[in-house]
């Protein structure tokens, strides 16, 4: 527990960092760009789709008609816009995960390493651990993507709603985060054991970052008016998005790296030094005092 609230302090702390705060506005700037070149080819298609959609499904149909007669015309507007927003918004949250994994963990974790873990020496180093934090995170996302697809009909679920996606974005920070904040320090052996150690931790953290990531989504409680404003909610909901998966970042970060540091000075074998020197103590004859 002391480790988890030290942990979670500091990266508090280190999300104060100007260096952080700028570091947080690269990817929004990558994804705000990707973001509109998708709306300008797709996104009056993705509308109009839905709209004819809706038009067609005889539930729907008469539920809109139900709000049209009750004089809520703005509704029938605005809700195929907002359902292409909802079915949009997970997908982007993904996209700023894989990003941050990919631009900001690295940077992130040489804050880090050199601030407070200097005297932590690396296992690896290069494009190899690069290339293996790529693979692991892009399989984790996939798996994340399948889970999501598949547990969409349980988000129609009142209190699952509020369940269900947050573990999952749980699941994937502690995969995604675990695995790069030790990817360069530890060897396969202790990535292994430190992650099986302390897994119930790790999953807490993050689990609480998954909960704290969904938080930006209240703003498209606005309704109607979050159509409107799409925009311009957009783009600040990605930033919050991104700042809360550096904090998750930072908060992983400091938690392994400790956790490493811990797990070598446990671990670390006696220096032959020692143990000659325990071997030649055992040898020498013990002298009687007078």
């Amino acid at each position: 527990m002391k480790l988890l609230l030290d942990s979670f302090w500091r990266a508090v702390m280190y999300c104060l960092y100007p260096r952080v705060m700028l570091l947080s506005l690269l990817p929004l700037l990558l994804l705000t760009a990707g973001g509109a070149a998708l709306g300008y080819f797709f996104w009056s298609d993705a509308v109009e789709a839905t709209r004819l959609w809706l038009a067609d499904s005889g539930f729907f149909s008469t539920l809109l008609d139900w709000f049209t007669r009750f004089g809520m015309q703005g509704f029938r507007v605005a809700v195929a816009p907002l359902i292409v927003v909802a079915l949009a918004t997970p997908l982007f949250v993904l996209l700023v995960m894989w990003v941050v994994a990919l631009m900001m963990t690295p940077a992130l974790l040489t804050l880090v390493a050199t601030r407070r873990f200097h005297t932590l020496a690396k296992a690896d180093a290069g494009w190899g651990t690069f290339i293996r934090s790529a693979a692991w995170s892009l399989g984790s996302t996939l798996i994340a993507i399948v889970l999501m697809l598949v547990s969409i009909p349980l988000w129609f679920i009142p209190p699952l709603i509020v369940i269900v996606p947050p573990l999952i974005w749980g699941w994937l920070t502690y995969r995604v985060m675990s695995f790069d904040a030790l990817a360069s320090h530890a060897s396969t052996d202790e990535r292994r054991a430190v992650m099986r150690q302390h897994r119930g931790t790790l999953l807490v953290i993050g689990i609480v970052s998954g909960y704290l990531g969904a938080l930006p989504s209240l703003m498209w409680a606005l309704g109607a008016m979050a159509a409107v404003f799409a925009v311009v909610l957009l783009p600040i909901a990605l930033w919050l998005y991104t700042l809360i998966f550096a904090f998750s970042s930072l908060w992983f970060i400091h938690y392994c790296l400790a956790a490493l540091e811990q797990y070598r000075a446990a671990h670390m074998p006696s220096s032959p030094a020692a143990v000659d020197a325990d071997i030649i103590d055992l040898s020498m004859p013990q002298i009687p005092h007078a």
